[in-house]
């Protein structure tokens, strides 16, 4: 049967070009790939109106260069090898660029201004192909697309109105800007014509959250939308991640404006992207880590007598990094202690773990930093819960900072050395050359310190009830 044979398939097509129609063929492995492709799309469209309906609206899909369109009417692929610009409300340019970015999750609270945006969801069917979740507060959507994009790695997406939904998402951005966690917010503010105007609902979103993003835009021209959703998710994801919010004027929503698929690996080529990175004079991929550095840091760690590490929220945000950072402790064999944010990259159950440093820190982790000679922090940035008293900080150690934000370095705390580039590559550079080390004496001397005891009264504090609790449970 025509299912389990390769070749073309036992109905025609038509391929369109702009000049002239010419009868093509298309493999059953070609049709079941487009068949489980994300922009598939069935449509009952009366014949007579496809060609038209093609370039108007989003059933096309790309395969092996060609971009089709299938007719359920009389089965007929339509091929277009030159790749239209579509005309498209802003509204539905805003989905296509979502899942041009392989976003199936969205957080967000509607409102007046952003409906056009929510209406997409049914209108064409988008609520089949991305997820979204209704929070009861914007607050808690921005939380939530954080949290999403520290759990899976990818970018958080997060929809609210305009003047009190975009302020509400303040307390969330400034969490992912501090924490460095890629969320791109989409907020919608009043029309063109009423911005500046103090008009009902209308807030400068861009300007309150200039502080605390990498980077926002407000949209007013429906022909860049694409060009700005796309890079807004490329500065999110690359280098030190963080927020970046895109605010669109409502009229924006509702007029049409041209739009073309394009997969994202293609971004950096075209648009503002392509402008932004030749400005720049630099690409998306992370800095490659100086060699001479790492060479440098390998020889503090032969001089050291008593090293410490300190991992930081670097090495948990870097794809990769957790293995590699586990590998360099248990080959360096040196205690580790951890910030707030490093939490996760060594087990708390791991021999050279000490515990938190600083202010919410351990007995021995803040004993072991004080008296170490060497300290390596590893994609940290020193805050004041670490970092309580920057000048007497690790007073006897040589600090070395590795970190991918060269604004980091000598920020709160001034380093011996420093190592620019991602955790993850920076990590397997030391590992293809660091020695087998050992460190028994400097362990024992770290781990022998008792914490101190917390009682100070005869009053039954809480922590005893639970240790108590801990001890007859097991």
């Amino acid at each position: 049967s025509a299912e389990e044979r390769e070749g073309p398939l036992p109905f025609p097509f038509l391929a369109i070009s702009p000049k002239k129609q010419t009868k093509t063929g298309f493999s059953l492995s070609d049709w079941r790939n487009l068949r489980n492709s994300r922009h598939f799309t069935l449509t009952n469209r009366p014949q007579k109106d496809m060609i038209t309906w093609i370039y108007r609206y989003d059933t096309l899909f790309q395969a092996r260069g060609a971009w089709l369109v299938l007719c359920r009417t009389r089965l007929c692929f339509f091929v277009s090898k030159e790749v239209p610009d579509m005309l498209m409300r802003g509204s539905q340019i805003v989905m296509e660029c979502l899942l041009e970015q392989g976003v199936d999750t969205v957080f967000g609270y509607p409102g007046g201004t952003i409906l056009n945006i929510y209406d997409e969801f049914e209108l064409h069917g988008y609520n089949e192909k991305i997820h979204h979740y209704l929070t009861a507060h914007e607050q808690g959507a921005s939380h939530a697309a954080d949290g999403y994009a520290r759990s899976t790695g990818k970018v958080g997406v997060c929809f609210a109105t305009s003047g009190p939904g975009a302020t509400n998402l303040v307390t969330g951005i400034a969490t992912a800007y501090y924490d460095s966690s890629p969320v791109v917010f989409i907020t919608c503010n009043v029309s063109e014509n009423l911005i500046g105007k103090d008009s009902f609902q209308e807030v400068d979103i861009t300007g309150i959250t200039m502080p605390i993003t990498k980077c926002n835009f407000l949209v007013k021209d429906v022909n860049e939308l694409a060009d700005v959703i796309r890079e807004a998710f490329a500065i999110a994801r690359s280098g030190r991640p963080g927020p970046v919010l895109v605010d669109i004027a409502k009229n924006v929503t509702a007029i049409e404006g041209e739009y073309q698929y394009m997969p994202v690996h293609e971004h950096p080529n075209h648009g503002r992207l392509a402008t932004l990175l030749r400005r720049s004079n630099r690409d998306l991929k992370n800095p490659e880590p100086n060699r001479g550095d790492i060479d440098k840091l390998l020889e503090l760690i032969s001089q050291s007598q008593r090293p410490m590490v300190l991992v930081g929220g670097g090495v948990i945000r870097s794809k990769g990094a957790v293995p590699e950072f586990r590998r360099f402790i248990e080959t360096l064999d040196a205690p580790v202690g951890s910030t707030i944010m490093g939490g996760g990259a060594c087990p708390g159950d791991h021999p050279l773990f000490t515990g938190m440093v600083g202010m919410h820190g351990s007995h021995a982790s803040n004993m072991a930093t004080a008296e170490c000679d060497l300290l390596i922090a590893i994609g940290c940035r020193f805050s004041d819960r670490v970092a309580t008293d920057p000048p007497s900080f690790a007073a006897n150690a040589k600090i070395v900072h590795i970190d991918i934000d060269r604004a980091e370095i000598d920020k709160n705390v001034q380093t011996y050395h420093h190592i620019i580039g991602d955790a993850r590559r920076v990590l397997e550079l030391l590992n293809e050359t660091l020695p087998q080390h050992d460190f028994t004496a400097w362990k024992a001397q770290v781990f022998a310190r008792k914490e101190l005891p917390l009682k100070k009264d005869d009053i039954l504090h809480a922590h005893e009830i639970l240790e108590t609790i801990s001890d007859l449970t097991g």
